[in-house]
């Protein structure tokens, strides 16, 4: 099997709208969390969410294609172009032949689907634009990535909730690994920060009206965010021969389901998952020295996470590092993991830890090391992203310091 590593990466977010200023809001400990400017927020029960502000999609892309792209899709591509240009790739011939992109999202295009509902159902309009349907459909992204960079090899998108962009780069990472293609575009993206969106997720009552507090006694629940996260994932050798930055080695992953609830985590299932990518990759439980975490602030899911953790790392969970950085990006649902990447590749090559912010009260349910409030230094030699989704679905990627 071949080496896999990543050699680009792009984002915008609600903490930055590039990767080096998304790293440098995680390193200070920065909140992108704040109330959300939407149509009809004052109806609305929960009014902040990790926003993106300051995106101006006009001056970025033309009339046609602004027909064409959801917002979702607008921030993959933006993310993607930094990736691609990061990596210094371009696709012509066997490469292009051969290359593809396989992304992460869940809700599509909520945006052009709340606009087109009010359109028909508050204006009375019988007619919508032609492009409705390819504007909101899940794939939209990962299709308009490779029309833009002539990806002709494996190209699809993966929803699997909160676990998505895990599951996306986890089937690109096994691409390459099996040279099934030399170069995979992946990551995720979403954007459900609309009045539909939002009004939804108030229905399940795990929202949270002022702030996301992970592992702290006091949480109250998650909060929404939106962006993109993209990686170039590419075979090691190739990489070498035309002299890439390598950012750090994917070496592993495992997937579970726990087949007993549509929203209540298991200890069991996301303990599977977390031994599974160390196994995997070759890891012991030692080897590991910080875990981004799923980390959503919800009482159910931190204190089964922490436990999780404790079962499968041992006496060794207590030397852990273990962060949420939805604290200040908030969750991005089907887009979370390719932004959280971002913090595990931090900590491999930069040493540096993106702490949990908000953390104010210790849980002897959540008894680690989640790092609190304020970044930390330390030499991080191999790490874990975690994503557990609604669906009891939960996907582990296991990364390595080169």
């Amino acid at each position: 099997m071949k080496r896999v590593v990543i050699t680009g990466a792009g984002t915008i977010n609600a903490l930055g709208h590039d990767v080096a200023e998304t790293l440098e809001s995680m390193r200070e400990g920065r909140c992108g969390i704040g109330p959300i400017d939407i149509r009809d927020v004052d109806r609305l029960a929960i009014k902040i969410g990790g926003q993106v502000k300051g995106f101006e999609a006009e001056g970025i892309f033309n009339r046609q294609q602004m027909s064409l792209y959801d917002r979702f899709t607008q921030f993959t591509l933006v993310a993607a172009r930094e990736a691609i240009a990061q990596a210094g790739l371009e696709f012509h011939g066997e490469l292009a032949a051969r290359a593809g992109v396989v992304l992460g999202n869940s809700g599509g295009g909520m945006t052009t689907l709340d606009d087109n509902y009010r359109t028909v159902y508050e204006e009375g309009k019988n007619r919508v634009h032609p492009f409705v349907v390819p504007k909101l459909m899940n794939n939209a992204a990962a299709s308009h990535v490779s029309m833009e960079f002539n990806l002709k090899g494996p190209s699809f998108t993966v929803a699997s909730a909160c676990a998505s962009s895990n599951h996306a780069m986890a089937q690109a990472f096994q691409m390459v690994r099996h040279g099934m293609a030399p170069v995979m575009v992946t990551g995720g993206s979403e954007s459900m920060l609309c009045f539909g969106g939002v009004k939804a997720w108030e229905g399940l009552r795990v929202m949270s009206r002022d702030a996301c507090r992970p592992f702290s006694a006091n949480r109250n629940g998650m909060v929404q965010g939106e962006g993109a996260g993209v990686f170039v994932f590419e075979d090691y050798e190739h990489a070498k021969k035309r002299g890439a930055e390598v950012m750090a080695e994917v070496a592993g992953f495992a997937m579970s389901s726990d087949a007993a609830d549509i929203v209540m985590p298991s200890k069991q299932g996301a303990a599977r998952a977390i031994a599974g990518a160390l196994q995997d990759a070759g890891l012991n439980a030692s080897d590991v020295c910080y875990i981004n975490a799923h980390g959503t602030g919800t009482a159910a899911n931190d204190k089964t996470e922490c436990a999780a953790v404790a079962d499968v790392f041992g006496a060794h969970a207590d030397h852990l590092m273990i962060s949420s950085t939805k604290s200040m990006h908030g969750h991005l649902i089907g887009g979370t993991g390719a932004v959280e990447l971002l913090a595990c590749i931090m900590a491999l090559r930069d040493g540096v830890i993106a702490p949990t912010i908000g953390y104010e009260e210790p849980d002897p349910e959540c008894a680690l090391d989640v790092v609190p409030n304020v970044a930390r230094e330390a030499r991080v030699d191999a790490a874990l992203s975690n994503a557990f989704a609604f669906g009891g679905l939960n996907a582990v990627l296991a990364l390595k310091k080169v």
